[in-house]
């Protein structure tokens, strides 16, 4: 992969507007200082590069990367001051350019830009990449060469005998907890930030069905006629539904007491315990499982009904226990995903119940809910459901009354447009102003919300705003990368996974969204260094100490996975 700045070769004519310009023939090295989605766009999308060098030309040209011949030409606009990217930037905006081809941006002085395409399911490759991703991050399997190609890897964690934690309130004995994806870098697995993924998961599957075919990602699944996307969810699935207690409240995290050394799977053995019990996981797993339930019918009923069963059992207990906050207990480090206020997982939790069962009960109290239509950043696994609740009532409006659907409908566009402003002024062209911990996935949700409205009202800004998150992190930033791990020409190599950091593979594992610039920099304090002043945007660090900005994480994938799916279907 080039990650160089620009060599200059051969030079080559072309003829521009009448007059002669020589052009070096395209290298094998490109500019940093042009910042575009490394993937590709729609032909009809809203096309836009960002190029950050100080300039006296001000002409920009797309060439052919097959002819080397010129197919575009345009003027930069005037110097913009982008104070969270700390850079004075020109904007080359080539929209007008859809004849479907391979092509690179070259401006004099700069260079050429890594290469990208215009065409039809640009990116289907890394949305179907960011799935397979799941499977490389499976617990209690071996990954063999036929499906992980150079990441294949012997089985750890078979979970099948894990040992309670006196904070499960269980004093003795183990559980049989097989199955199941890593939940980030680490080894551990967690309900919390399993069922908030899955929901975003299972919404895209409602929503556009069937958008991934049996066969489609090379799973060991592939060929049994059930969707691969399915399939892999219901790895997942498997495992949750083992933490549930028989009280039917759910246990909070399955981890070992401390996080594992940077080691493959098989050499992590420390012992895993079955670790506290809440009220945030219980209703977390109640709102997954809910969805679960509709998601699985039409394939395998029996197990529907099963996930329907948990999920209101999951319900029956937080409502008898509303305020069980988790915090870990003594001698344990792992992650916390604590949270105090339930009322979002409330809200989500009783949505999807009641969509699915069309239980008058659970409607009725949704009816009191105070529903806040706000999106902060860091709205990730502690609030973000309430949205997640939200879109599945509107796709089923004739379960919804009027003035409930009504006021859904309203504050949801409100929020929409609000979000959509911003990205005619932010930096970058996407929603966020705060960068904290794992901000693409805050660039992606707020893209989840304007999705919503594009399938309330077709307005053109609606999905210019959601192609826009997506070219963000695949390469229109600051730091000029695309954020997933294997896609693009300038991906990050050394992130903060356990796999890629000890297989002795140089890649590593593919389709893992990198958490972004994170302005805290929580682990300058365990010596990672980042460039010196960082700005809020450049506050990332590829480097696989940097947790707190290079890591990846389930609830980062999903909304990853949802936006590449819904631009592949409303491209079409």
């Amino acid at each position: 992969m080039s990650r160089l700045f620009c060599l200059y070769g051969t030079l080559i004519l072309f003829v521009t507007a009448g007059c002669k310009e020589a052009v070096p023939a395209i290298a094998d090295t490109f500019s940093t200082q042009i910042r575009l989605n490394q993937i590709g766009y729609y032909p009809d999308a809203v096309k836009k590069a960002v190029v950050t060098a100080e300039l006296e030309n001000g002409k920009f040209s797309i060439i052919d990367s097959e002819s080397g011949e010129p197919v575009f030409s345009g003027e930069l606009s005037e110097t913009l001051d982008w104070r969270m990217a700390g850079e004075q930037v020109r904007i080359a905006n080539f929209s007008e350019l859809t004849m479907a081809g391979s092509y690179h941006i070259y401006i004099k002085d700069v260079g050429y830009s890594f290469p990208f395409e215009i065409k039809e399911n640009v990116l289907l490759p890394v949305f179907q990449g960011s799935i397979k991703a799941l499977y490389f991050q499976r617990a209690g399997m071996a990954l063999d060469e036929k499906h992980a190609s150079q990441w294949n890897r012997a089985s750890g964690h078979p979970d099948d005998s894990v040992l309670y934690h006196p904070s499960s309130g269980k004093q003795t004995g183990s559980l049989n907890s097989p199955k199941g994806w890593y939940d980030a870098g680490d080894y551990n697995k967690y309900v919390v930030n399993a069922s908030f993924p899955l929901g975003q998961f299972f919404l895209l599957e409602e929503q556009y069905p069937n958008s991934v075919a049996d066969g489609d990602l090379n799973i060991p699944e592939s060929g049994n006629t059930i969707s691969d996307y399915l399939d892999e969810l219901k790895y997942e699935m498997d495992w949750v539904l083992t933490m549930q207690d028989d009280d039917g409240g759910m246990f909070h995290k399955l981890t070992t007491k401390s996080f594992e050394g940077m080691v493959m799977p098989n050499k992590a053995t420390n012992q895993r315990y079955i670790v506290g019990k809440g009220t945030a996981a219980s209703l977390d797993f109640a709102g997954a499982a809910a969805q679960a339930a509709r998601v699985f019918m039409p394939y395998d009923s029996i197990y529907a009904r099963k996930c329907l069963q948990a999920a209101k059992r999951a319900y029956n207990w937080s409502v008898s226990n509303p305020q069980v906050a988790f915090v870990n207990p003594e001698g344990i480090s792992t992650g916390q995903y604590g949270d105090t206020n339930f009322d979002d997982e409330f809200f989500w939790a009783r949505a999807q119940l009641y969509v699915t069962t069309s239980d008058t009960t659970y409607l009725r109290q949704l009816n009191k809910d105070q529903i806040d239509f706000a999106y902060s950043p860091g709205d990730g696994w502690t609030k973000f459901m309430r949205f997640m609740g939200i879109f599945t009532l509107l796709e089923n409006k004739s379960l919804v009354p009027d003035e409930l659907y009504n006021e859904l409908s309203e504050g949801i566009l409100n929020t929409a447009d609000a979000l959509t402003a911003k990205t005619k002024t932010n930096d970058y062209f996407q929603c966020v102003d705060d960068f904290q911990w794992g901000s693409n996935s805050d660039v992606l949700n707020t893209a989840m919300i304007i999705a919503q409205a594009y399938r309330l009202q077709n307005k053109p800004e609606y999905l210019t705003a959601v192609r826009q998150a997506a070219d963000y992190v695949l390469g229109t930033n600051a730091l000029g990368y695309s954020f997933v791990t294997g896609f693009g020409d300038n991906p990050p190599m050394f992130i903060h996974h356990r796999q890629s950091a000890a297989d002795g593979v140089v890649d590593p594992v593919p389709g893992l969204l990198s958490g972004g610039p994170n302005d805290d920099k929580q682990d300058i304090a365990a010596g990672v260094i980042y460039p010196e002043n960082a700005t809020p945007m450049k506050s990332w660090v590829d480097h696989e100490d940097s947790y707190a900005s290079n890591e990846i994480c389930l609830n980062w994938n999903s909304p990853l996975t949802y936006i590449l799916g819904f631009l592949e279907q409303e491209s079409k």
